[in-house]
């Protein structure tokens, strides 16, 4: 397949001119004009751009590119290496990130809710990336909790009550526990998200909410495995997802 093609593809898919974003999303790094073997992962580390070299990928396709908005600019020490083994080994490199939250069948926020079978009944935040919903059946807090863990291979930091009864929840992938208060006057009972802060148990308590702290990178695992299976099933390309251990 052509990397034009397979831009054009990823970018109508995720939709990814809808979005103001840190980085720049699409392809970041120009490799070899033809796509044989691509893989997935969350984040363009080093570790994930030896696994392509390893395994003869010629692209790869991340949620966490690189160019963030405020970085150096620098070319040095991890940056430094990392670009050097992708323009060493003539690999492409493609980041959606806000896209890849966010879409409705694909995103992390989607698979992860498809996941724990949870019904999304609407959208929240900015560029109203998060999602509002109920719950199959109430569940205590700390059963659902159990089912997090189970979920995503680590226990999540649950603040407020374990035994409190929840019905309504809202949820955002990653670092979102900003969301904290706009997800509060949705008038659920509890808000999960990847990371927490200092200040996120203090709002929790103060508006009356559960938090749930699931991991960022346990919470972002979503989209980019199924972005991989689609482009399989889609395009018929050689594609897989390849999960990292990060405790984040």
């Amino acid at each position: 397949m052509d990397r034009e093609q397979l831009e054009r593809f990823l970018d109508e898919t995720l939709e990814s001119a809808k979005f103001g974003d840190y980085s720049p999303n699409g392809l970041q790094v120009e490799g070899r004009s033809r796509v044989r073997r691509v893989i997935t992962g969350v984040t363009a580390c080093q570790a994930l751009l030896d696994e392509a070299v390893c395994r003869n990928a010629d692209t790869v396709i991340v949620h966490h590119g690189y160019f963030w908005k405020g970085e150096s600019p620098r070319v040095a020490g991890a940056k430094r290496q990392r670009l050097a083994t992708l323009l060493r080994h003539d690999i492409n490199l493609f980041a959606y990130h806000l896209p890849l939250d966010a879409h409705p069948v694909l995103g992390n926020n989607a698979q992860w809710a498809r996941c724990l079978d949870w019904d999304c009944q609407g959208h929240f935040g900015d560029q109203a990336i998060g999602c509002w919903g109920a719950l199959p059946v109430p569940m205590r807090a700390d059963a659902l909790a159990g089912q997090l863990e189970s979920v995503l291979a680590r226990p999540p930091l649950l603040v407020g009550a374990p035994d409190r009864m929840l019905r309504r929840i809202a949820w955002c992938s990653g670092g979102a526990q900003n969301l904290i208060e706009s997800a509060a006057r949705l008038g659920v009972d509890a808000y999960l998200s990847g990371e927490i802060s200092e200040p996120t148990p203090h709002l929790a308590r103060e508006n009356g909410i559960v938090f749930l702290a699931c991991g960022h990178h346990a919470t972002e695992r979503f989209g980019p495995r199924a972005l991989a299976a689609h482009l399989a099933e889609t395009l018929g390309l050689d594609c897989e997802f390849v999960d990292l251990p990060n405790p984040a």
